[in-house]
């Protein structure tokens, strides 16, 4: 089937160096509110990049549960495939497709577990239904059938429904500390605004950001 007829001239903003928060954890906010305002599905929603020992890279769909300074955190069984990937490489992207507002935000950096107490924190947070999940799911092991998880959850609502679901010791958090994050918005002609923020050490040990324009 060709598609190459279906094309979409991006016309809603532009973005200036002069606009820009100095810091991407600020700026990344301002987009991610003005996300929400817009009502988009889900504007958490990212994809997460890994690869694996040999060298097989792998993408899926993730939620943001939280970010500040320190860096962006999502949650997963620490037995599943992306879990694996990280183990042995840490080096990751994140790409978040705010198609309707005509932007994306493209994040590089290595990703490392967050402490049991962080992920207790928001484990307690989740409703039931979500912790029972976690204790279900060997997540990306083959299984026979639907029918499976569904005996599986019932074993847990039996076994857990005398007192609080307690986090599971295969379950929790990561934290992508970012390197490089770019905002990039769509323009007429395809001439899109890029900008880049990097990391750079400064003498004192810790680091600042860079901001580069990219050509589209």
């Amino acid at each position: 089937m060709d598609i190459s007829h279906l094309r979409e001239e991006y016309t809603r903003a532009g973005l200036t160096r002069e606009n820009l928060e100095s810091s991407p954890f600020a700026q990344f906010e301002i987009w991610f509110n003005q996300a929400q305002q817009a009502q988009l599905p889900e504007p958490n929603a990212m994809s997460l990049a890994t690869v694996s020992a040999s060298g097989v890279p792998s993408l899926r769909t993730v939620l943001l549960k939280y970010f500040d300074k320190t860096g962006f955190v999502f949650f997963t069984n620490y037995s599943s495939s992306k879990a694996k990937d990280i183990t042995s490489n840490p080096n990751v992207a994140m790409m978040f497709p705010w198609v309707a507002l005509e932007r994306q935000v493209i994040i590089q950096g290595k990703a490392e577990k967050i402490s049991t107490a962080e992920s207790l924190r928001y484990f307690t947070s989740r409703p039931a239904g979500s912790q029972l999940g976690a204790w279900v799911s060997q997540q990306s092991s083959v299984i026979t059938g639907r029918k499976i998880l569904e005996l599986k959850l019932d074993e847990m609502k039996r076994k857990f429904k005398e007192g609080k679901i307690p986090l599971p010791d295969f379950w929790g958090g990561y934290r992508v500390i970012p390197e490089k994050i770019e905002f990039w918005q769509g323009r007429p002609s395809r001439l899109h605004d890029r900008f880049q923020y990097s990391r750079q050490p400064v003498e004192d040990g810790n680091s600042e950001w860079q901001i580069d324009r990219l050509a589209p």
